[in-house]
């Protein structure tokens, strides 16, 4: 296609960085030479009143860097549209705030756009109000630059005079006349208004040697490249049609075809140079430390924007903020898995880490392990004392490339990784001992046994690598709040803040992980549910699990499914651990018969929350039923019963539900959460973890529900409970009375109370146990 230039329109563009450099130097400039400066706007129809709006706008700001006084710069203006009109002559105004006041005042007058009078008009009456030819005379015109005539040869004459002149573009300009209009080089005086900040450092740049003196010390005029962009509106040739034309034979037509166009607005760019006064950043000096990035504020201030980890102080340094004591040790694949550049990530994060987070009077010792085939500690715990050290001796580690036997590696470090040396000759370092993985490429032996063994030395495991490694990572850590993936290299050193949050979780969980509970989720496995919205069910429940620490001491998890009958996947007891309750539920099957969550309900009531199936007296009971809303009409009932034996009941009902019956079954709009899909129900597992979260941290009745067996009567004391029995014996009634005499009742003295504590509960387990085998 052809393309034919109609109009040209053309915007100054540099980079970001140098603009805040102009804008910085624009506050220090002020021209103070004897000068006398006349400003040409053009109040044409061409600009529109607008525009003629921002072009005063640009004068008020040129103003600002001329210190404008009777004996040193004077200013004038004249706009200018079919006739010149004087505005003020350059004698009328002798302060800034005068020329100002008065440029704000003018008024657009409109007209064809005469740029030759008006220049012929200055020529012929000189610049009014002026002073005697010794006077350097500026000349700043603010035009479209679409004027009716050529405005060439005027413009030749008045620089003959050697008046100086600026040609400043406003709206959408025809830069081609304003190049013939502007003194030599254009690229001194050519300036764009709209940019003010860099129009007034352009002119100031091009004046301050030899006419106006630079009273910033420090800044300077340089070049540096820029880029004008054209906008054009071409047209186009966009294809053909046909047409009729007219024939020489009588009564005859000929079909031709004919071409059409059409009309488009193409950018091009086109790199120029622009001088412009720069003066001393702040941030030249690179103050910030640590790859932080500094921002300017003005002339002489500054801010650095850390990166993770880092922000100790204004420049980036080192966050001490690691305060948790620990023995910390960091075994680091280098298999040829990894690969060479995944070892020297792995270091990078190694030493990032520990800049960011150990300080000089951190209480933490670290070492470093690194396996392939073979394990090494080249950097034993505790034997640096300073982080300097400590760094040098990363840097030292090589890189080895053999296989990847991560199984072999955990077994080694559980039993030499840590070597127990007292602190002072009497007091052993009972520190917890944390081992902190990090690997990116699948082993080539089993993780299974050898994780279990570094958790049976007291080791707490915490595993880093990418996403594909997620799987194994929770087999060795036995817990999904125990892993860090990432997603690409740079999102590892992102979970700086998250490692650490983990390590000093040790010894010392927050939250809800600290608290202890019995929690039964109930999962509705019917065909109103239908098999692939039941995997999403089971999926929530899987994560939700990985949320809290499983054992007998904090949260014991028991999962029911239920169709027309409610089925015991595993019982509060069951599992000890995260991993073993995960691989559990990932079995579970889908019934796909009629629902009831009633009956389910009932089952957890007298086969689930008691104390022969595992629930603990003294810790909070929470169960979660989630359903369709299908089969809930019998669920009130026992419902209100589980919560007068101290077992709160949350709902979580998805799709189109009956919300007043669901509300009967939650007993409080509290405990019922309503989502509208499947699909979304990930979104709402956080807000009810804290709601169970939150009722784990309540009060507890001891005896809700009963912790005495076979039909003994909890009796409340203070802090304490005792348990009557009849035909049975022992502190909770679990051992039956074999002699022909009375049976003793209470099994306790008067006095004699069952104190709850974690020795309690180890106690009460073990009785549990005995009264099973018996």
């Amino acid at each position: 296609p052809t393309a034919l230039l109609v109009l040209g329109i053309q915007q100054i563009h540099v980079d970001q960085e140098m603009i805040d450099k102009i804008s910085a130097a624009g506050q220090l400039m002020q021209c103070s030479a004897s000068l006398d400066v006349l400003f040409l706007l053009d109040g044409s129809y061409s600009i529109g009143k607008g525009s003629f709006e921002r072009s005063k706008h640009f004068a008020s700001k040129l103003c600002d860097a001329l210190d404008i006084h009777p004996d040193r710069v004077r200013v004038g203006m004249i706009q200018f549209s079919s006739t010149p009109h004087l505005e003020f002559p350059l004698d009328s105004y002798l302060t800034k705030q005068e020329v100002k006041d008065r440029i704000k005042r003018t008024v657009f007058r409109g007209g064809s756009t005469e740029t030759g009078r008006a220049l012929k008009y200055i020529l012929h009456k000189g610049f009014p109000g002026g002073r005697n030819s010794s006077v350097p005379e500026v000349l700043i015109i603010i035009s479209d630059g679409k004027s009716q005539g050529s405005p060439a040869m005027p413009a030749m004459q008045m620089k003959e005079r050697h008046i100086t002149i600026f040609a400043v573009g406003i709206k959408f300009p025809r830069w081609e006349e304003l190049h013939v209009l502007a003194s030599e080089p254009p690229e001194r005086h050519l300036l764009f208004a709209g940019d003010a900040d860099d129009a007034a450092n352009g002119l100031f740049s091009t004046l301050s040697d030899p006419v106006c003196t630079t009273t910033a010390p420090g800044c300077k005029v340089e070049s540096h490249p820029c880029e004008r962009r054209t906008l054009e509106t071409v047209k186009e040739l966009a294809g053909t049609y046909v047409c009729w034309k007219g024939s020489k034979q009588q009564n005859a037509v000929q079909a031709s075809l004919c071409p059409f166009f059409r009309w488009k607005r193409v950018l091009l760019k086109h790199p120029s140079t622009c001088f412009r006064t720069v003066c001393p950043d702040p941030c030249d000096s690179r103050p910030c430390q640590n790859g932080g990035t500094c921002v300017p504020e003005g002339l002489d201030r500054y801010h650095c924007l850390c990166l993770l980890g880092y922000g100790g102080d204004v420049h980036c340094a080192a966050k001490l903020s690691l305060e948790c004591s620990v023995d910390l040790l960091f075994l680091m694949e280098s298999s040829a898995g990894v690969t060479l550049e995944g070892f020297l990530r792995f270091k990078a994060f190694l030493k990032r880490f520990l800049q960011a987070m150990v300080g000089q009077d951190s209480p933490m010792s670290v070492g470093v392990a690194q396996y392939d085939d073979d394990v090494r500690v080249p950097i034993e715990v505790g034997q640096h004392k300073d982080v300097v050290s400590l760094i040098k001796s990363i840097d030292a580690l090589n890189f080895s490339g053999g296989r990847t036997l991560t199984g072999r590696a955990l077994q080694y470090i559980a039993q030499h990784g840590f070597r127990s040396t007292p602190v002072f000759a009497d007091v052993q370092d009972d520190l917890p001992r944390v081992v902190v993985l990090l690997t990116d490429s699948k082993s080539q032996d089993s993780v299974a046994e050898a994780a279990e063994f570094t958790k049976d030395q007291n080791l707490f495991l915490i595993g880093i690598g990418s996403s594909f490694m997620r799987a194994e990572l929770t087999k060795v850590t036995g817990n999904p709040q125990q892993t860090i993936v990432y997603s690409d290299p740079q999102d590892l050193f992102s979970r700086i803040p998250e490692l650490q949050r983990k390590i000093c979780s040790v010894g010392n969980p927050e939250g809800c992980q600290a608290q202890s509970l019995d929690l039964a989720f109930v999962v509705d496995a019917s065909s109103g549910v239908g098999l692939e919205n039941f995997v999403r069910l089971r999926r929530f429940v899987r994560s939700s699990c990985s949320h809290f620490v499983i054992n007998r001491d904090v949260t014991q998890i028991a999962l029911v499914i239920y169709g027309s009958r409610a089925h015991t996947v595993f019982a509060l007891d069951t599992h000890t651990s995260s991993s073993a309750v995960l691989q559990a539920i990932d079995q579970v099957p889908f019934l796909g018969d009629s629902g009831s969550a009633g009956s389910a309900l009932l089952h957890v009531y007298s086969d689930v929350m008691t104390v022969q199936k595992g629930a603990r007296p003294g810790v909070n009971k929470v169960v979660v039923l989630l359903t369709s809303g299908g089969g809930v009409q019998d669920a009130a009932a026992p419902a209100q019963q589980l919560r007068h034996n101290g077992i709160l009941v949350f709902v979580v009902a998805i799709g189109d539900t009956q919300r007043d019956t669901l509300l009967r079954v939650a007993g409080s709009p509290n405990y019922l959460v309503h989502v509208s899909s499947y699909e979304d129900l990930q979104y709402y597992q956080g807000l009810i973890i804290e709601k169970i979260c939150e009722e784990a941290k309540s009060p507890v009745n001891l005896c809700r529900p009963n912790p005495c067996m076979n039909q003994g009567v909890c009796i409340l004391g203070p802090g304490s409970y005792r348990c009557e029995c009849h035909s049975w014996e022992g502190p909770h009634c679990e051992t039956r009375v074999l002699r022909g005499d009375s049976p003793r009742s209470p099994v306790l003295p008067p006095h004699s109370h069952v104190q709850w504590s974690p020795r309690g509960l180890q106690h009460f387990s073990r009785t549990l146990r005995h009264s099973k085998r018996q």
